[in-house]
């Protein structure tokens, strides 16, 4: 800074003598008067910048600035509410203890005595330490109560003050913490929807000291915390019920794209943010990857529909499995004959599923899946998503498995939202957690499959509950739809016979669809038949029937009674042979 200023005073000295000795043209002695007032100009932006220098290395000033940022940190965050105006997160303002040591707080051990007689949770060698040190700023206690805070108050010790703090509190607990998601000790959003507010310019606010009281605008989710309630305590019976590792499922509005539910179990409370590192506590829905078993039925059929390679007339021979190298595909329920697609839907036949792919042809089955968002990650609000676990290669034996549910793993949700689309007309709706019109549906919708061929997979599934192996979801007077799915999980890079996942897909009302509702079971170790079995549909079937009873009626959905079969109420307009 010194040979900086010494620059300018030669300069300036320089600039007097010539303009003093020598009789310059007017035009030269105007630059150099200008070149003088630059200089002028540079020597006071020099002096303010060594100024703000020196202050900034002050440590008054560092206190007040981490003061401030600490304040700002621990600001106000939006609340969030449901689609009905229930309150899941709000924040409640408390105080925090603070000190300045290095600003000499007294006589430490006075001081030590003094505070832990009104905090006797403070651990005294601990606050010791801290007042003792040179460090401009320490915390000592947070959530101090008014009543604490006036008797510190009274005590006099210098140096020693408190902060305003927010602290994030979750009135439902547990009920939907996977999607509400969580916060650290500085209130700044680390997960779920809370880490979305936090990315989408919150933490930026709070950096700015901008995002303080209570201006900001609340979050309203497509959550409905009712709806959440029910199918969190089914899936809570359906667990101890089948003695599984975890249970999950969801609900979606196949009109909007709107997550209304969503579980995940074994959760936690974000009111205790610690438990969730547990790794059995991840959402699954989401964050976990799977084979999503005999459901990938449903695109598959999709596909060889609306490609014209099949309809609903069309015969494949399933006598004899199919054989690549030493892996065989059976079924599971063979029936050693021609089937109808009507037949291989409800038989859930994996031969006839691999057949109808293979007509198509690898290439339009890879893009028939990419073009339903099944092959690239899925992103939504919830920060936590996984990607697809995709063949490196896609070859003939790809697509046969594939077809029936097997060698290509994805997030449930991604699953969900394609076979949204086989039902609601044709349309691949983005997921969302946030309350969404028709209109603003309609408007991020990309059509898939044609109308007609929505209408045919609306039948399949009603036909599945009607006389395939959906039976055991249905519910008077809500024409369910839906399909099962089975996997054998993989144990050490092999298929493993007795470690599976139950999966069911259930539609409602199938003719005229709105709610989606997914249910998988992980590891079902409990059996409802005497034959030891633990298929979806003797678990994943029955507990979405369940859910459906309890969450229709809150979602609007009225019960008619007496309703036609499938191939007369879906079909009605047209023949089945078409």
């Amino acid at each position: 800074m010194r040979s900086f200023l010494k620059w300018c005073g030669a300069t300036a000295s320089r600039l007097r003598m010539t303009l003093g000795t020598l009789r310059l043209a007017d035009g030269r002695v105007s630059r150099l008067r200008i070149g003088v007032v630059v200089c002028g100009f540079a020597l006071i932006y020099g002096v303010i910048a060594a100024r703000l220098t020196m202050l900034g290395m002050m440590p008054e000033m560092s206190d007040k600035r981490r003061l401030v940022a600490a304040d700002s940190m621990t600001s106000s965050r939006p609340d969030i509410y449901d689609r009905g105006g229930r309150l899941l997160a709000t924040d409640v303002e408390s105080s925090m203890l603070y000190a300045e040591p290095n600003k000499k707080v007294g006589d430490v051990d006075e001081a030590v005595e003094l505070i832990t007689a009104v905090l006797p949770d403070v651990n005294a060698t601990e606050l010791r330490q801290k007042l003792s040190s040179k460090k401009g700023f320490v915390r000592i206690k947070r959530e101090i109560l008014p009543g604490q805070q006036n008797e510190i108050h009274r005590l006099g010790i210098p140096h020693i003050g408190f902060m305003r703090e927010s602290k994030r509190v979750y009135p439902a607990g547990s009920e939907a913490s996977h999607v509400l998601g969580h916060v650290n000790v500085d209130n700044q959003g680390i997960a779920g929807l809370e880490r979305w507010v936090d990315t989408g310019g919150l933490a930026d606010l709070h950096l700015a000291g901008l995002a303080t009281g209570r201006s900001l605008e609340p979050v309203n989710l497509s959550l409905d915390l009712a709806v959440q309630h029910a199918l969190r305590d089914e899936l809570l019976a359906a667990k101890e019920r089948y003695q599984a590792n975890s249970v999950s499922g969801m609900a979606l509005n196949v009109k909007t794209g709107e997550v209304v539910a969503m579980v995940s179990l074994p959760d936690y409370d974000p009111n205790v943010p610690a438990n969730s590192v547990d790794p059995t506590r991840l959402n699954r829905l989401t964050t976990g990857v799977y084979e999503m078993g005999s459901t990938f039925k449903a695109l598959t059929v999709a596909m060889a529909l609306d490609s014209g390679k099949a309809t609903l007339a069309s015969q494949f021979d399933v006598r004899t499995p199919l054989q690549y190298g030493q892996f065989t595909i059976s079924d599971f329920h063979p029936q050693h004959r021609m089937l109808t697609v009507p037949e291989i839907f409800t038989y859930s036949s994996n031969i006839g599923a691999a057949k109808m792919a293979l007509a198509v042809g690898t290439e339009a089955h890879r893009a028939f899946l990419k073009k339903m968002g099944q092959l690239d990650r899925l992103k939504t609000e919830l920060p936590e998503s996984a990607q697809p676990l995709v063949p490196k290669t896609w070859a003939e034996i790809n697509t046969a498995t594939i077809a029936f549910g097997h060698g290509l793993s994805v997030a449930p949700l991604q699953a969900v939202m394609a076979t949204a689309a086989l039902v609601n007309g044709g349309l691949l709706i983005p997921p969302t957690f946030l309350k969404r019109s028709e209109a603003e549906a309609q408007a991020l919708a990309t059509r898939v499959i044609k109308p007609e061929t929505s209408e045919k997979m609306r039948y399949l599934l009603r036909l599945n509950v009607e006389k395939g192996t959906a039976a055991r979801a249905e519910v008077d007077g809500y024409y369910v739809g839906g399909k099962t799915g089975t996997s054998e999980k993989v144990v050490r890079g092999r298929y493993s016979h007795d470690k599976l996942l139950s999966v069911f897909m259930g539609v409602f009302p199938c003719d005229v669809p709105e709610y989606l509702v997914l249910v998988m079971i992980d590891e079902p170790k409990n059996w409802d038949d005497k034959k030891g079995q633990a298929t979806a549909g003797l678990n994943a079937a029955p507990t979405t029937g369940k859910i459906i009873a309890r969450i229709a009626p809150m979602l609007g959905v009225k019960p008619r009674r007496d309703l036609p079969a499938a191939d007369h109420l879906i079909l009605a307009s047209r023949r089945v042979a078409n």
